[in-house]
């Protein structure tokens, strides 16, 4: 048995556990027939929601996980941080392979998890600007969409304004990137792991780049070095091959640290060598840049869910990039840090 959460126009609304078979299957028109609502309420018991948007897709309107850590009181404004999925991935996927919601009951922050296009809640990705698929040939405003889900936890929860966080990973972290820059009012800090800031596909000419981030935005990145999906010095995916050539962590670090007014930087390593980690503290309005490169580290979220399966030797086995991440936004607020 697990939880299935019923769907409702930007109100959170816990209803009654149903059958794996029925809350897996994505389908609306299976759901409509195994819920039934409890009242909602402004201070929802701790757990994971399922929350509707007013945005829609073909028939459905678009939605996103919510979850709420033990005790939340409707006086006490909490942070905010939320979490994109990558391609073909889903928000309860990476609810568990981040570990952000544990974390957030050990913390006390609220996480929403954003689920991208597909069909029947399959496949899902995002229009990162010049990334992928379906969601990009057909310019879907996922920026958009990613304001409107911070407003509407905003309209049922207390947010603290000031402490509003976005992390993403691989096309997620894409989108990340590019609300980062188009939105920067909206956020505190961002943090991406194995993104990319543009790229081109077959002859273009010049690749795709983000906008000029209206302010300085504290960022951290985590990039493997071993990444065969987005490689981190850049090209084309060795894994997947075709024509798409994305910029390289390199360029992500120069964007970055240009547009924060970063000028000097100390770099260390740790773990035998596989964790190379270079900050930049010297910037503009309080701001900070970060960047992690991991030794062997492939196309996954670097956190318990993978690290403590690595072997007993393995540098890496323990690596967590989700604490690292929190422990990064929890200096900054929305008017500095």
């Amino acid at each position: 048995m697990v939880p299935c959460l019923i769907l409702t126009d930007g109100v959170i609304v816990p209803i009654t556990p149903c059958f794996r078979l029925l809350c897996t299957i994505p389908a609306l028109l299976l759901l409509a027939g195994c819920l039934s609502a409890l009242p909602g309420t402004p201070e929802p018991p701790a757990g994971t929601y399922r929350v509707a948007t007013g945005t829609t897709y073909h028939w459905a309107h678009r939605n996103f996980l919510l979850h709420v850590p033990p005790n939340y009181l409707a006086y006490t404004p909490l942070p905010l941080i939320v979490v994109i999925h990558g391609a073909f991935s889903t928000g309860r996927q990476t609810e568990s392979e981040t570990g952000f919601s544990a974390l957030a009951d050990q913390e006390r922050f609220l996480v929403a998890y954003p689920e991208g296009i597909g069909l029947f809640g399959l496949l899902q990705h995002w229009n990162a600007g010049h990334c992928c698929g379906k969601a990009a040939d057909d310019r879907i405003d996922d920026v958009d969409f990613l304001a409107e889900v911070i407003a509407v936890v905003r309209q049922n929860l207390a947010v603290d304004p000031a402490r509003i966080y976005m992390a993403g990973m691989s096309n997620g972290g894409m989108l990340t990137y590019r609300f980062a820059a188009e939105r920067t009012d909206d956020l505190a800090a961002a943090a991406v792991v194995s993104g990319a800031i543009g790229s081109t596909v077959g002859d273009e000419s010049l690749p795709w780049r983000l906008s000029q981030p209206k302010r300085a935005l504290p960022i951290i990145g985590f990039h493997g070095l071993a990444d065969d999906h987005v490689p981190a010095s850049g090209g084309i995916s060795p894994l997947k091959g075709g024509k798409r050539s994305y910029l390289s962590v390199a360029d992500a670090i120069d964007f970055w640290r240009l547009a924060d007014g970063c000028e000097t930087s100390i770099a260390t390593t740790s773990r035998n060598g596989a964790v190379n980690h270079r900050v930049w503290h010297d910037c503009l309005d309080g701001t900070s840049a970060e960047y992690f490169l991991l030794a062997g580290w492939g196309h996954q979220w670097p956190a318990p869910w993978f690290t403590d399966g690595l072997g007993a030797d393995h540098p890496l086995r323990g690596f967590d990039a989700t604490k690292q991440i929190w422990e990064f936004f929890r200096r900054f607020r929305r008017f500095g840090p």
